[in-house]
């Protein structure tokens, strides 16, 4: 079952909240066990009613759909401007002194900030992850998990800032762009994660846990690509 909640009411982001209850209540008529239902797709739609079936809560993951879709907008099209000039900068052998000092730069004031606050979201999550799972339904364990992932948005936020402060360099194009598909995935995980916090869904820890891992590999990747770049 899809994870967005809308999709999993199967009501447009523009529903109202009448609309919202109506489906979610004929949804988990037709879903209920009592009902030869299946158990999965109930608690999904009660993690989907968590979110949307209260007002601060909705406006809350409106307002994070719309920052995350925004973000990747922009470097999409930052990508492709830049890709255009990176074509063209590949006419020419070697970096001048100019293409240099903006590499350099791009790296001490982009790359550097973000890379220490990913491993601040990325290298604490196993010991959190091991606290909670001693029992994820006691309340001091679920604040305590809960902070973690708050203190961890505040942190995509600024990498986000970070990210779009300077224009990445012609000669970090490929770069850049992988490092911005190691910020997405650290962002899709950390909101999976706070779904699994709503509804206790295991999928969304599960998938939360895979993507994160997958994030620290391309961390790792990124560090030494950023070796061979400033060296090379």
């Amino acid at each position: 079952m899809a994870t967005d909640p809308y999709q999993v009411l199967g009501v447009s982001s523009k529903a109202t909240s009448t609309e919202i209850k109506a489906a979610y209540r004929a949804l988990v008529k037709k879903h209920h066990p009592d009902a030869g239902g299946d158990s999965k797709a109930i608690l999904a739609l009660n993690a989907a009613w968590a979110v949307l079936g209260d007002v601060e809560h909705r406006r809350a993951y409106d307002h994070k759909q719309s920052q995350s879709s925004s973000f990747r907008q922009e470097a999409k099209t930052r990508g492709s401007r830049n890709a255009r000039a990176s074509a063209a900068a590949k006419a020419t052998q070697g970096r001048t002194k100019a293409e240099e000092s903006s590499l350099l730069q791009w790296v001490n004031e982009v790359y550097f900030p973000i890379d220490r606050l990913l491993s601040q979201i990325i290298n604490p999550f196993p010991a959190k992850l091991k606290e909670l799972s001693a029992d994820p339904y006691d309340d001091i364990l679920m604040e305590s998990f809960c902070n973690y992932l708050e203190k961890s948005q505040k942190r995509i936020a600024r990498i986000k800032q970070l990210y779009q402060a300077l224009p990445t360099p012609n000669t970090a194009q490929s770069f850049g762009l992988n490092l911005y598909h190691c910020l997405s995935q650290v962002e899709d995980s950390i909101n999976e994660l706070e779904r699994y916090t709503m509804g206790y869904v295991d999928n969304y820890l599960h998938d939360g846990r895979e993507m994160l891992r997958e994030a620290k590999r391309r961390r790792l990747q990124l560090k030494k690509e950023q070796r061979r770049l400033t060296i090379s």
